[in-house]
């Protein structure tokens, strides 16, 4: 059979007017989302900075050119789709590994990941090179379930479960527990270098979050690798009172002893969570090392599904519990077919955190969304997902003259 033979990568952008904001701006770059929640006050590595304490992505945002959507296409005709972000990781995609993917089954996965692992070593192993890698490997497995006409769950080896229970990260904890959410995830607003009197605001904002739900509600605090050891210790006794079940990703996930620290002093009823910057099963074993109680692997980060089954082999070994980082689909595909995965994060994209869409959307047609707390995840071949026609997408890299695929 060489209907999944692959013949084809390839990387686009969004065609974008420039909106409004960009045009006042004086430029070309992508506008800071002034007006939403993403983009406003959250403590994150640089807050440090005065000049980026008051918008997000004014310190970590980036004129990249923003969503790749990367399709690969086998000799069937058959399209998988999956994507990522900024024009070098699309550059990584279309000038090193498509051409060690084209030719390759969308069946063979291990052995198309480690032609694309090994190959990227001298400059890869962590970062956008793995964002590069987890994309394509996604799209693989899309295209593999469309040639075959199942499930990417099915092709794990089948789902423990039909739907699966998510929480909610958002601002608004009232909306998540009026939803029937499993919880809230709240971003930690205010950074060390802020001093006492943010430290307080913190705790006065948790404060309210447990006022505006049931007190048995789960809340939960993603401090976004803003902070120290001393401060998180602090910051988990504070809000424990308050009914909060973890703090999540309270420092750069490579520093394996801060995180010992923090999970040796912080109460022994919450879990430290993190690992969504962290990638392949090797970082993800440091982090079980370090007695990390959960671990967070984003599927389009860390190494794509094919790395996160490893993953979850090493936590399994270790007695960690597995709660991926939000990626849509292929996140709850892989959550529903795991014995210990019956709980998922469900991203509010929405401006004001009120309102639930599709991660995706517009861009992919067929996302599910959740029900009272649940989302089902269905019988489609790959992950259920298509591009919208609707949105015109343009190469995001140059064919270069002479340059061999």
């Amino acid at each position: 059979m060489t209907a999944d033979r692959i013949v084809d990568v390839r990387t686009s952008f969004v065609r974008a007017e420039k909106s409004e904001s960009a045009r006042h701006d004086g430029g070309d770059r992508e506008p800071v989302r002034r007006d939403h929640w993403l983009g406003g006050k959250v403590a994150n590595p640089m807050t440090k900075y005065a000049e980026f304490r008051d918008n997000r992505d004014a310190g970590i945002g980036a004129a990249d050119g923003g969503t790749v959507v990367v399709e690969v296409e086998s000799e069937s005709g058959a399209v998988g789709v999956s994507t990522t972000a900024g024009l070098a990781t699309a550059a990584v995609i279309q000038q090193h590994l498509a051409r060690l993917v084209v030719g390759e089954r969308a069946s063979a996965h291990s052995r198309t990941w480690d032609r694309m692992f090994s190959s990227t070593l001298r400059y890869g192993r962590k970062g956008l090179v793995l964002h590069a890698i987890s994309a394509v490997d996604l799209a693989i497995w899309d295209l593999h379930g469309k040639v075959v006409g199942e499930p990417v769950h099915a092709l794990l080896g089948g789902r423990i479960r039909g739907a699966v229970q998510v929480y909610a990260t958002g601002p608004r904890p009232e909306t998540a527990a009026r939803l029937g959410f499993a919880g809230a995830k709240l971003p930690l607003v205010w950074g060390p270098s802020e001093g006492e009197a943010g430290f307080r605001n913190n705790v006065a904002l948790a404060r309210e979050a447990r006022d505006a739900v049931p007190a048995d509600f789960p809340l939960m605090y993603d401090c976004w690798m803003a902070l120290d050891v001393d401060y998180a210790v602090r910051l988990a006794h504070a809000v424990e009172r308050l009914g909060f079940t973890w703090i999540e990703e309270p420092l750069p996930p490579d520093d394996y002893a801060g995180l010992r620290r923090i999970r040796d002093r912080m109460p022994p009823t919450m879990t430290l969570n993190t690992g969504e910057h962290e990638y392949t099963a090797n970082g993800f074993r440091l982090l079980c090392e370090a007695g990390v109680d959960v671990i967070q692997p984003d599927l389009g980060w860390c190494g794509g599904m094919t790395e996160v089954l490893r993953i979850a082999a090493v936590a399994r070994v270790y007695g960690v519990r597995v709660i991926p980082h939000t990626c849509g689909m292929p996140n709850y595909h892989f959550v529903v077919t795991q014995p210990g995965g019956d709980l998922a994060e469900f991203p509010v994209l929405s401006a004001d955190g009120e309102h639930l869409a599709p991660q995706h959307a517009p861009l992919l047609l067929g996302e599910d969304v959740p029900d009272k707390g649940w989302l089902t995840v269905g019988e489609k071949p790959g992950f259920g997902l298509a591009l919208n026609p609707d949105v015109e997408l343009v190469p995001a890299v140059p064919e270069l003259p002479g340059l061999a695929r």
